[in-house]
């Protein structure tokens, strides 16, 4: 009969524990598109480019990611990588437009879907999302806080 060792058998199990552990732990990606943009190419911008170059990119279709952060007077996409204040004038407004309903990829759960948000207004709040869009530098959001805006959102990712 085959001895197993003791000490073998607790790292073995201890082993499984934590892949099963990291496995339940593992949030679901989701992606909500629209399909006002289709036909359009998006260039992929980092956040601190995309605001120290914003005239370069006045009306052209971009992907960024940033934090999102939205509250009764405030959508706004901020750099994820630092503590950035929209007075120092490095946040982008994201301007949501009913000509570009968002739906959840698979679903017709809307991305301003209240019921299924849990009675917040976006999914997104305080997360670090990617998102596309057309930039738009003269508007610059709820009381002109903001450097620019990012408009006509056809995709949020997180």
């Amino acid at each position: 009969m085959a001895h197993t060792n003791p000490a073998m058998n607790v790292k073995i199990s201890i082993f499984f524990m934590l892949v099963l552990t990291v496995l339940s732990c593992k949030t679901r990606v989701k992606e909500y598109v629209s399909d006002c943009n289709d036909g359009r190419v998006f260039k992929r911008v980092s956040f601190t480019r995309l605001v120290d170059s914003l005239g370069f990119y006045d009306k052209h279709y971009v992907e960024v990611s940033g934090r999102y952060q939205q509250s009764k007077d405030e959508s706004g996409l901020f750099n994820d990588s630092l503590i950035v204040d929209k007075i120092d004038n490095k946040a982008i407004w994201v301007d949501f437009s009913q000509e570009c309903p968002l739906y959840l990829t698979g679903t017709r759960t809307g991305f301003f879907d209240y019921d299924n948000n849990n009675g917040q207004l976006t999914p997104a709040n305080n997360k670090t999302i990617i998102i596309r869009g057309e930039i738009d530098c003269n508007n610059k959001g709820h009381l002109k806080a903001y450097k620019g805006a990012i408009v006509h959102v056809s995709y949020v990712k997180f």
